[in-house]
């Protein structure tokens, strides 16, 4: 990878020569042909591409560069496309950029010519568009010996090769504008130097007003944009209602005395999850009893994170911008964004509140404001059990570091005795592991009624309970570590560290404290995957550990002073620039290509403009009368939560069905929507109640052109 350490202009003194423009014009060139290579490769077969634009978008794309789309006799489609098309687009693209950074250079640093600007842009930057010509000579290298797991493992990362690179590019661009930060010479900085103000007022005023206008504009837009999406989802009718919209079932069943579940439970909530954090938002609720409420707090309180981010980094690093582009990169972390909509569209979910808990519950560890952190502590344990397997490792981590890496920031203050960390972080070990151990064998086994926990199936090839399961995973080292290390776990790995520039394993012992979690994530079946929610304890660690690392990175560029203010200011761009770098490639929000794809499945227009289905949905919600219990399918289920009862109209088998795949008996309405993304029911024939029991139920005449399909009942439910 190229170093960052180049100065950016002439006043900064170097001992290796400056490059010249010859030199930097054979690098644009080599750069432009190795990015060419890895591109016609990507599209030349078109399950590649789909890591990057759609089918439809592909085959535009080759055929706009004069290609044809030709099918194997396998079915795989591949695309012949000439070489010089391809490089004669980057090149000229490269070259409108490279003229376009050095004039912008020269602008920052004017009065200056350039002969200079040209060299040292052209030389920095498109030396990081070497790397995605490496991942094509490692491909062709894996193939030709015949190494299946390193060309499964570099079939499935081009984009965050393309994405190091592209950050790398940017960062070299950012780093030639931008001015040189403040110095980050700070030295060891004790808790006890942060006096908070007597008065209350005053306290708040200080804590608000200790976060840059950079932070807070960025919190806000992430608010706002992440609301809308969320808002409009919910309108066009795209939000399920289980793990998403029946949380807001459970505040309105319990605010009318039906208890705290949804009729999707098998009884209380409690015997899914312990997980009642979402609770706390019933005051806001009482005033404004709807989901969308609930899409509003989520992304609020998500973008609250960047607070206690900038507030860690900022300790670590002295410096006001690098914590400032810290906060930025939280906001721009794509697996964040995916706890806000995951992959299959659940918007809402309470184990994403608990991560700016978590980190502010981080901060106050760091303060050494202990008593708050136990609050935190708390808090972030209402979210859901899983958390208290990463609390336990953070309280091993207080307990066996030696009193140099308790923390960096005050290795040398006598304020907080080592012996006092060690004893709390005791007590979190202790009391971490006793909480989910009761909570797994006991507490949520009781609300099930004895019955296993439902999640024990995730890992179902080491056993079916979880005594079995653990007993499996541990003396069964070999079959656990078969099961763990593939291309998967790379993968994985790859997506959380990639959009942080790497820098958490610049304090490798912090990720430690999440490794243990996220071992567990990829022994079970379905969570290893950043674009759902499972991931949401490890975020708040890997922040704290990248700002613990980019800490130590500037500290060893302060002992250089020819280089440390540029150093100081790559690093802090080179943050921000990996999540907006890696957003591209994979977020659903207006950073990445798949929102702008015309023909993705996450197009703008197809998900967040609501379409005829939800125009003629309100046709039939004006039908059911609000005291009335309505089974209906997903996606529409959401809408009559409010109503007396909310039946799910599926496959499975519920509770409240008597475990049989019928509605429930006192069912008065069933609403079938035939458009749904998942709708197999078409016709009022294909209604097992309709098709089976014709005279008890009537077929309300239809005025949605087809979109929904009402029965009610005749006579009395249960009759």
């Amino acid at each position: 990878m190229p170093s960052p350490s180049q100065p950016a202009s002439p006043s900064v003194r170097t001992a290796s020569p400056p490059p010249t423009l010859r030199s930097a014009a054979a690098c644009v060139v080599t750069g432009a042909t190795w990015l060419s290579l890895t591109l016609q490769s990507l599209l030349g077969v078109r399950d590649w591409s789909a890591n990057f634009v759609s089918p439809a978008t592909w085959q535009a794309i080759v055929k706009s560069l004069g290609g044809n789309v030709v099918e194997l006799p396998d079915g795989t489609q591949t695309a012949e496309i000439s070489f010089v098309a391809i490089f004669g687009l980057v090149f000229v693209l490269s070259g409108l950029m490279w003229i376009l950074g050095a004039w912008l250079w020269r602008l920052k640093a004017s009065p200056i010519g350039w002969s200079d600007p040209l060299a040292r842009w052209g030389w920095n930057g498109w030396r990081w568009l070497w790397l995605a010509g490496m991942w094509e000579v490692l491909r062709i290298v894996a193939f030709l010996m015949h190494w299946d797991a390193a060309t499964d493992f570099l079939i499935a990362t081009p984009q965050f090769w393309l994405a190091i690179a592209l950050a790398g590019w940017s960062t070299e661009l950012f780093t030639g504008l931008g001015a040189p930060p403040e110095s980050t010479a700070t030295g060891n900085v004790s808790p006890s130097e942060a006096i908070a103000p007597k008065s209350r007022l005053s306290r708040v005023l200080t804590f608000f007003g200790q976060f840059p206008r950079g932070v807070w504009v960025a919190l806000v837009l992430y608010t706002v944009i992440f609301t809308a999406m969320n808002w409009q989802l919910y309108r066009g009718l795209l939000i399920p209602h289980g793990d998403s919209a029946m949380y807001e079932e459970h505040l309105w069943n319990l605010l009318h005395g039906k208890g705290f579940r949804s009729y999707l439970d098998q009884g209380l909530f409690l015997g899914e999850h312990i997980q009642v954090i979402h609770l706390l938002l019933i005051p806001l609720y009482v005033v404004w009893p709807s989901h969308l409420l609930l899409e509003f707090c989520q992304s609020a309180i998500l973008a609250l994170g960047a607070l206690p981010v900038y507030a860690i980094a900022k300790r670590h690093t002295g410096s006001a911008r690098a914590a400032t582009c810290m906060a930025w990169a939280y906001l721009l972390y794509f697996p964040l964004q995916f706890l806000d909509i995951s992959v299959d569209l659940k918007t809402f979910r309470p184990t994403a509140l608990a991560v700016s808990i978590l980190l502010a519950t981080i901060d106050q560890f760091e303060r050494r404001n202990l008593r708050a952190m136990w609050i935190g502590v708390l808090l972030t344990l209402s979210a859901q059990e899983d958390f208290s397997i990463i609390l336990a490792c953070w309280g091993l981590w207080m307990l066996v570091l030696p009193r140099a890496n308790v923390s960096e920031i005050d290795a040398g203050s006598s304020s907080t005795p080592p012996a006092r960390i060690r004893f709390h972080g005791l007590c979190l070990l202790l009391f971490s592991a006793a909480y989910l151990f009761v909570v797994l064998r006991f507490v949520i086994p009781w609300f099930r009624s004895g019955v296993e926990i439902h999640y024990s199936s995730y890992f179902s090839k080491f056993g079916k309970t979880i005594p079995e399961i653990a007993s499996n995973v541990a003396f069964h080292p070999l079959q656990t570590l078969g099961v763990v290390v593939n291309v998967n776990f790379f993968v994985y790995a790859l997506a959380l560290l990639v959009p942080l520039g790497f820098l958490p394993l610049k304090s490798w012992h912090r990720v430690l404290v999440a490794f243990p979690l996220f071992v567990t994530l990829c022994l079970n079946e379905i969570a290893a995957n950043p674009r759902h929610h499972f991931h949401a304890p490890v975020i708040p660690f890997l922040f704290w550990a990248a700002a613990a690392g980019l800490g130590r990175i500037l500290r060893e560029a302060d002992r250089d002073a020819a280089t440390s203010a540029r150093r100081a200011l790559w690093w802090s761009n080179w943050t921000w620039t990996s999540g907006a770098a890696t957003a591209l490639f994979f977020s659903l929000s207006p950073l990445g290509i798949a929102f702008w794809d015309s023909g993705s499945l996450w197009h703008w227009r197809y998900l967040y403009v609501p379409g005829a289905r939800a125009e003629q949905f309100s046709k039939v919600f004006e039908k059911i009368p609000r005291d009335s219990r309505v089974a209906s399918t997903d996606f529409i289920h959401p809408r009559f939560t409010h109503h007396e009862r909310s039946y799910d109209y599926s496959h499975y088998k519920r509770k409240v069905s008597g475990f049989e795949i019928t509605v429930p008996d006192d069912t008065e309405y069933i609403v079938i929507d035939t458009r749904h993304p998942y709708s197999e029911i078409k016709t009022p024939e294909q209604i097992r109640e309709f098709r089976e029991h014709p005279g008890r139920w009537e077929l309300l005449p239809d005025d949605t052109d087809g979109y929904f399909i009402v029965l009610k009942r005749k006579g009395e439910p249960g009759a």
